[in-house]
């Protein structure tokens, strides 16, 4: 009983610094061309999917979305694409900010937990799931972005009559590389240390 407890007040405990983190990774974003930004938030998103699986990974996918969508409103941080596409749809924008990072919540998990039953290393695990973390989110969040805002005149004035695929290579092509290294590295030295701590 005394084990169940410990284990929910430390996961609750790793869930409340993730979130904390996310609060502060939210105010340090940089800035880039089209309305985007290189973020970090994607870490602890791939941290709690490591040390609590899909819950952690769902949860803290949540928080992260949640915060992307309250940037719209200039509320923890500011977003000046999401705050030109939030009075076109409100619902639309939630989807494409919170749903997409709840989905790469849970398809960063569930890529750990099949590294983990293929018994790969845990350095190569991390790694991988961290990179994993940031793929997932760059996808997700502009293929949602094209789909749901791709007819509105904000996103062709910024495709300029540029391929959807052009566009986003253009938007996203260094932001990208930036967050899956940093993802990368991050994430296999957090989750290492963890580790060693004996919170995972």
């Amino acid at each position: 009983m005394k084990s169940s407890s410990a284990k929910k007040v430390k996961q609750l405990t790793i869930l409340a610094m993730l979130t904390a983190l996310l609060v502060v990774l939210a105010m340090v974003n940089i800035p880039q061309p089209a309305g985007l930004s290189i973020t970090f938030n994607m870490i602890p998103v791939a941290i709690a999917a490591i040390v609590m699986g899909l819950p952690g990974g769902a949860i803290i996918g949540g928080v992260f979305g949640l915060i992307s969508f309250l940037q719209c409103f200039g509320i923890i941080g500011y977003s000046a694409m999401g705050a030109a596409l939030v009075n076109v749809s409100p619902f639309l924008m939630f989807v494409q900010r919170f749903v997409s990072r709840v989905l790469v919540g849970v398809i960063t998990a569930l890529i750990y937990r099949a590294l983990k039953r293929r018994n790969v290393k845990d350095q190569i695990a991390f790694t991988i799931t961290g990179f994993s973390a940031a793929f997932f989110n760059t996808l997700l969040f502009m293929s949602l972005l094209v789909i749901l805002f791709g007819n509105t005149e904000y996103l062709q004035n910024l495709m300029a009559g540029r391929g959807v695929l052009v566009f986003i290579l253009a938007s996203v092509g260094i932001n990208a590389v930036v967050e899956m290294v940093v993802a990368a590295v991050v994430t296999a030295a957090v989750a290492l240390a963890l580790k060693k701590s004996k919170l995972i």
